[in-house]
């Protein structure tokens, strides 16, 4: 009995044992689980606040940049505000300028034709006092010789003068128009010439066949369309024909509107950069490029009468010119030299002592006629006569448009000036294009040239003729004396040749080592 509690004693003593043991172990295990929860917790944690870090710098990089951009393009367009301002006021400081020097050479020539005139003046009064002496002189001698009257002796000594005088006053006419002939010869020149130096702008060559480069030859068939309906819609839409030959990746429009050219170019571009190519996108982006042209043929306009500062000119008028930007003349720009022939009058009318402004106006709007010369019947000189008139110009402009090619005698010293700057502009170097055959045959006479020497295998007239590339054998000709060929070539050409601007002589050696593996 005692053994059996003894024996309960021990077993619950050794359950509590177990017991105690068991509980530490499950509360290490606890805590253990417990610190690796709340570990990861920490890490989960920890990476989410380093993600949040990386996003709010990668938002704050973003923000800055955009801050940087704005900036940048805000300073930007300052700058070019400032600059085109800077450009005005340089211009109107180098037109006071020229005013100014006007103004002075003017006085200059005033005081010096007034000391001419005091001088000639105190000259004949000399020449007065003295003649009237002689004639007193003369007259006692008469009077006394043959016991003339003293009105007697009046009338022949006058008669006797006036016979003397008058062949001294015919042989000093005649050298005085000869002298004024003389001045008026170099007078005219030193106006031209610095008409021209004051005004030196380039003078370029414009293209009249628009020709448009695709990405691929596929593009030609995108813009056909099904049986043609893209092609026969912008062409219906813009008035222009499309010319789709053997040409490779290229399309050309023709027109004679250049208006209407140039709006079908911009929408064929479209078309072709955005790939869509269909009648409903065509019609859309025919009206826009339409507007665009007509902004563009607006701010041509503003931006010519501003240049030329010409004063206050009828909205409509404006219009008017700025087409002129998309009209050529024998291959010059109808816009660029109504604006040359308007500086160039405006420069010999202020060397001359004309208005000046007035000069400009009339050499700005003296083609304005060409602008719708394709529209209405009759010359560009009728055309921009009756638009002058219509638009209530002065009479100094309108008898300068009638009369700029001779068709009308010109009634005003601007109506000369004007004639003369039109040719003038026209017949600067470059300005227009030589005819075809002449081009023809120069690159024909470049090459003629070339083949001319020994060791030569052929040679190409390339770049419009500004380059000759010329092709030697390479078992004739080694590579010191290709340096004399091009140097020998290039002497005959300046020797034979006449020709605008430079022209390049390459010369090309080759060798080609070929062999073939069986």
């Amino acid at each position: 009995m005692d053994y059996d509690i003894i024996f309960i004693l021990l077993g619950l003593l050794f359950g509590s044992i177990i017991g105690i043991v068991t509980k530490s172990i499950i509360d290490a295990r606890s805590i253990n689980n417990a610190k690796k929860t709340s570990q990861k917790i920490l890490d989960t944690a920890k990476r989410e606040a380093d993600k949040n870090r990386r996003e709010s710098i990668i938002e704050l990089k973003q923000e800055i940049h955009t801050l940087k951009v704005d900036a940048d393009r805000d300073i930007k367009a300052r700058f070019k505000v400032l600059t085109e301002s800077e450009n005005r006021l340089s211009k109107r400081e180098e037109r006071l300028d020229a005013r100014v020097t006007n103004l002075d050479k003017r006085e200059s020539m005033l005081n010096n034709k007034e000391h001419q005139i005091e001088s000639k003046k105190s000259e004949l009064d000399e020449k007065n006092s003295k003649m009237q002496a002689i004639l007193l002189r003369e007259e006692e001698k008469l009077v006394e010789i043959s016991k003339m009257s003293t009105e007697q002796a009046r009338v022949l000594i006058m008669n006797k003068v006036e016979n003397k005088m008058s062949l001294e006053i015919a042989a000093y006419i005649k050298e005085a128009e000869t002298e004024a002939k003389r001045t008026a010869d170099k007078k005219s020149q030193t106006l031209l010439a610095n008409a021209i130096m004051q005004y030196a702008n380039d003078a370029t060559s414009e293209k009249t066949v628009s020709v448009i480069t695709l990405p691929n030859d596929e593009m030609k068939g995108r813009i056909i369309g099904r049986e043609g309906r893209n092609i026969r819609t912008i062409e219906s839409l813009t008035g222009v024909d499309l010319i789709i030959d053997d040409t490779p990746e290229a399309v050309v429009l023709s027109s004679f509107d250049p208006i209407r050219r140039e709006i079908a170019r911009k929408t064929l571009q479209t078309l072709v950069a955005d790939g869509r190519i269909h009648p409903g996108r065509i019609e859309e982006i025919v009206e826009k490029s339409r507007k665009e042209v007509d902004s563009e043929i607006r701010e041509a306009g503003e931006e010519a009468v501003f240049t030329t500062g010409i004063g206050k000119v009828h909205p409509d008028l404006i219009k008017l010119i700025g087409r002129l930007k998309f009209r050529t003349s024998y291959g010059q720009n109808v816009l660029k030299h109504s604006i040359e022939t308007a500086f160039f009058t405006g420069k010999l009318a202020a060397e001359l002592g004309e208005n000046e402004i007035l000069a400009r106006r009339a050499g700005l709007l003296h083609d304005i006629g060409k602008a719708i010369d394709h529209e209405i019947e009759g010359s560009h000189i009728e055309i921009g006569t009756d638009l002058a008139k219509r638009y209530k110009e002065k009479p100094e402009v309108i008898n300068s448009i009638a009369s700029h090619h001779g068709d009308t005698e010109p009634t005003s010293v601007i109506a000369v000036l004007v004639a003369a700057s039109d040719k003038l502009s026209a017949a600067r170097p470059g300005a227009r294009s030589e005819s075809l055959e002449n081009y023809l045959k120069r690159l024909q006479q470049l090459e003629e040239i070339s083949n001319d020497f020994d060791g030569v295998e052929k040679s190409f007239a390339i770049q419009a003729g500004r380059e000759i590339r010329v092709i030697v054998k390479p078992e004739k000709i080694d590579d010191l004396k290709t340096y004399k060929i091009a140097r020998d070539i290039k002497e005959q050409i300046e020797e034979k040749m006449s020709y605008p601007g430079t022209i390049k002589v390459t010369v090309v050696r080759e060798t080609r080592a070929v062999d073939i593996a069986k």
